[in-house]
């Protein structure tokens, strides 16, 4: 069974850095991709960036572009996502969750199947 555990979550101030880790396992091919979400209270859960286990093509959400990198190490079978610059307006619960296929660009929560239990970014205004 596949399964997703998140780390790295925490408080940072306006303008820091965190680093997400998403440790993957149980899968048997390796067709499929990673996206990062995020949900705010209040908000709908929001696709931040994804990766493909197959060939590495990535995307992002325009509200992080140039802010978050997004990268895999296939040895560990772990994605991370490094944040930069961060602000308020990313504090959020973030999510690693994985759909089957090749297209990074598919940012619709119901269409991902299987899902992390989320790690915390805080960062105060």
């Amino acid at each position: 069974e596949v399964q997703l555990v998140e780390s790295g979550g925490g408080l940072v101030q306006a303008g820091g850095s965190l680093r997400l880790s998403c440790a993957a396992s149980g899968f048997t091919s390796n067709t499929y991709v990673i996206m990062w979400f995020r949900q705010a209270p209040g908000k709908e859960r929001e696709g931040v960036s994804c990766i493909s286990r197959s060939d590495g093509s990535t995307y992002y959400a325009d509200s992080v572009k140039g802010r978050f990198t997004i990268s895999s190490d296939n040895a560990k079978n772990t994605v991370y996502l490094q944040m930069d610059s961060l602000q308020p307006e990313d504090m959020a619960v973030y999510y690693c969750a994985v759909r089957f296929g090749i297209v990074v660009g598919t940012t619709s929560p119901t269409l991902y199947d299987y899902w992390g239990q989320g790690t915390q970014v805080t960062v105060p205004s």
